[in-house]
Order: C-alpha cells, then structure tokens, then sequence
C-alpha cells in the first residue's frame, strides 16, 4: 500500500508540529509503510521505518496504538512490552545540580548493580538526534536489554527548551561535568558506562577524571582534549559560506567533502540546528565549548608516574570517521591515554556521525568492549547465529576492545 505526499504535507499543515509528527507515525503504522519523505530528518526517518513493527510489538499494551504510545515506542521500545514495562520504557526528569537544571530521559530501570549507559551529545544535537540512530539499530537494542540507559541533555539544548533569561551565565564545560553526580545520585545509580560525542565526549571524560570511580568505561566519538578554540578553523572551511551560526556547526560536525557531496545528509541536520535547537541556548553551549579547559591527560609510564599522573584508569574506546574533522583530536587524545586501556577505532568511509552513519558497526564494537569489561553473561544474549566475528570489525580491533577492558571488571 503507499500514501501520498499530498496526504503527509496536508498531515502536517493541518496540525501543529508535534500532532502533525504524531499523525504521520500513526498513518505509516497503519499502513506499514516502508517509504517516507526524504526530507524528513533521518533520526525520524529511523523511526518511522522501524513502526512497521509496532503493532505487534505492542499488542499487549493496553494504551494500544494511541499517538502518544506510538511516540514512546518509536522511541523507547526493543521488544513486546507490557504495562509495566511501558511505565519504564521513558521516564523523564529534571534534576536540580550545583549549577543548574540538567533535563534527562532515563530508558529502563537499573539492574542489579550493573551500571548503566549513560549518553552525552555534541554541540547542534540533543540526545535524540544525536543517539536515536545508534539506540534504534537491532544489535544496540540487544545490548541495552540487560542495562538501563540515561540520556542527557545539555541545558537548554533538549527539544522544547525555553530561552534562558537575559544576563543568564551557561554553565562552562568543568562545570557541566559536576552536574553528573546529582544526575547519577537522583537516579539512584552508583556507576555509569558513558558514550558521548563531542562535546559530550570532553564532558564525559572530565567527569571520569574528576569522579574515576563512578565510570566504568568510556565511548568518546569525536573527542578533543585540547583547548585550542575551533571558531576560527570552521569559519575558515566556508569559503563562499556565510560564517554564521549553524555553518559553523556543520564544519563542526562533517569534512568539506561530507558538506558539499552528501546533500541530503547535509540539509536534513542543517534543518535539525536551525530550526529545532533554541538558537540562543545554543550559541551559549558553543560558546562553552569553544573556551574548554586542556583536558591535561598525560600517557602513564610504567614504573614512573602511572599512580600520579593525570588520565583515564577507565577502558576507553575512542571512535571516528575517517573523514571526520576530528580525526587529529582523536588520535591526539589516543596519545595522552594509556595503550593498554585505550582502543582507537577509526571507521573507514565514515565522516564526522559515525553513530548516525555506520551504527552497526559502532554497536558491534560496544557489544565487544562491555563484554570486555567483564560481562560475560551477555555474550550468549548477543551472539547472532550466521554473523562472523569480523563481519564489521578487523579482528585486531576486537581483540583490543577485550583486552583493554579485561579485568578492570568483575566477571558476571
């Protein structure tokens, strides 16, 4: 069966923004539409495509196939979910910290004492458009079975958010790390395993230098732990551009091969930063980061400074594209951090998203470094008859991931 685009364009005029969404996931649910509009952003594109399963996925639900159902299911559900389960599936929270409130979306509840996933995105984005991609692909949604997950939005940054008030001071980048314990303490977690992006990244990993025993690994895509501001330099990619604010932000984000030969990819996340994100929080988290601190991490050496110095005693898997604009900052950071905790997976024919662009690949590495971490309990729950080891990865790369994270763990 196919729909029109007469019939989603008159969805959407008819209806505001988020009943219009809401009416088109309905129609495409229905119909088990396969095709959508191309100019629909992709993290919803994702979504409208994976609601062919819905229905029976959510059978057994008692709100049905309710709008408001079928946006947290779009979102949040992996599998058949009951009543209970969807009062889990999204819960949302602001959370009162030292320097502000933090928005959080908290997906599961915690198991055990296992800790949980905990996401922080990149400048432009906020945690869905940023993450939805990565959470929504089959072999994440394995994972995230056996841990809960919390998203984090930087202040001002999650869909929605009010203007900040005049003469408001935006939080800088140290201190949106000691947001992080109020986070973890309100939900009544003890650790986290992190992936972030970014901007997200740098937080994440101060926030591991600063409380080393509440992170048990992390997942930094596109980090930079320098302080060299980066305004100059995109500016200095657009030629012929306007130097504004959301040019500056797709430098930020993709090469100049990624902005002039993958259009679609392009407008749909220049649309995103435009017109979604409260331009003026926006400009403030920029320029939060644009003045970051130097991360000051040093590489150990053995039988010198290894109690002493500065850095990471977490696992970290440090993830980017190959055509990414943060290739240099990553395998800068690579450097500064010890090589037997450290594995660096650069993605071939990736840009700057890898999480948005090769999400199997990425899942399939974070399946390998939690196993690493010692959950072994996981590998039979993940194993996939048919897939070879290396069907995405060198096998020196998942070989690394286990071992850097091996024994930092206990084994469960």
């Amino acid at each position: 069966m196919n729909i029109s685009k007469q019939i989603l364009i008159k969805t959407i005029t008819q209806t505001s923004a988020t009943e219009g969404e809401n009416s088109i996931r309905l129609l495409l649910c229905q119909l088990a539409i396969i095709h959508v509009p191309l100019s629909l952003p992709l993290f919803i594109i994702d979504d409208l495509r994976a609601l062919r399963t819905g229905p029976a996925c959510c059978a057994s639900c008692p709100a049905k196939h309710s709008q408001t159902h079928l946006h947290d299911c779009t979102f949040f559900c992996a599998g058949p979910c009951t009543s209970a389960e969807m009062s889990d599936a999204r819960k949302e929270h602001d959370i009162e910290t030292p320097h502000g409130v933090l928005h959080v979306t908290m997906r599961g509840v915690p198991k055990g004492n296992r800790p949980v996933i905990l996401t922080y995105h990149d400048i432009g984005l906020n945690h869905k458009s940023c993450f939805n991609t990565l959470f929504n692909y089959e072999d994440m949604q394995e994972i995230t079975q056996h841990f809960a997950v919390v998203h984090v939005d930087a202040p001002g940054q999650q869909e929605g958010a009010p203007p900040f008030p005049s003469g408001y001071r935006y939080p800088t980048m140290d201190e949106l790390a000691e947001m992080l314990p109020s986070v973890l303490t309100q939900l009544n977690v003890n650790s986290m395993i992190g992936i972030g992006v970014g901007a997200g990244a740098y937080v994440l990993t101060r926030f591991a230098l600063n409380n080393p025993t509440l992170v048990e690994g992390l997942v930094l895509i596109n980090v930079d732990p320098c302080a060299e501001g980066w305004i100059d330099w995109a500016a200095s990619k657009l030629t012929g551009w306007t130097s504004n604010l959301v040019d500056i932000i797709m430098a930020h984000h993709f090469s100049t091969d990624e902005l002039t030969d993958n259009q679609e990819l392009i407008q749909t996340y220049r649309l995103h930063v435009a017109q979604d994100i409260n331009q003026d929080n926006l400009a403030l988290f920029c320029g939060s980061y644009q003045y970051r601190r130097d991360l000051g991490i040093e590489r150990p050496v053995v039988g010198l400074n290894e109690d002493t110095v500065n850095t990471l005693i977490c696992p970290a898997l440090l993830v980017v594209g190959d055509t990414s604009p943060a290739v240099e900052a990553v395998v800068e950071c690579n450097s500064r951090l010890n090589p037997t905790k450290t594995t660096l997976l650069k993605m071939a024919d990736c840009g700057g998203l890898p999480q948005v662009v090769q999400p199997g690949k990425l899942a399939e590495a974070f399946k390998y470094f939690v196993q690493g971490m010692g959950y072994s309990n996981l590998k039979k729950a993940m194993y996939r008859p048919g897939r070879s080891l290396s069907h995405s990865l060198e096998v020196h790369v998942v070989s690394s991931l286990l071992s850097a994270a091996c024994g930092h763990r206990r084994f469960e």
